[in-house]
């Protein structure tokens, strides 16, 4: 019987992956195509969206014993490059992430807007006036 070692994928990768889901594409099909367990995928978008890119380099696995107790209450951040270009590319990846996001918007609209039709009796007016509260 052949142990099997798990894979591992490079930050690059899965920031490529998290940003075609925040586009708006599907994760069963996002799997299939990279080879990749859908658990994985939502793992990496929940990290993703809590730390950035640096989200994507965790350590995954049980924490030794003791590393709770060995952190400090208030963590320092790490320091981070300050550099025009860093900065730079920040905004990108956040650019990047709100555009996702509005795709998936879009998306949403869309859809609601094409059932409407569809269940609207007459094309000019829709079949429900209910207002949605936010």
């Amino acid at each position: 019987m052949s142990e099997r070692t798990p894979r591992q994928y490079t930050t690059e990768f899965k920031e490529r992956a998290v940003l075609r889901l925040e586009a708006g594409e599907q994760f069963l099909a996002l799997a299939a195509e990279l080879g990749v367990k859908r658990k994985l995928l939502y793992d990496w978008r929940k990290a993703y969206r809590r730390e950035g890119v640096a989200g994507l380099n965790r350590k995954r696995g049980p924490k030794p014993k003791g590393a709770l107790q060995d952190r400090p209450a208030d963590p320092v951040p790490s320091p981070r490059p300050t550099g025009d270009l860093a900065r730079a590319e920040a905004r990108i990846v956040e650019l990047e992430r709100l555009i996702g996001q509005q795709q998936v918007d879009l998306d949403f609209f869309r859809r609601a807007l094409r059932l409407t039709d569809v269940a609207s009796p007459s094309s000019t007016a829709p079949a429900s006036t209910r207002s949605s509260k936010r």
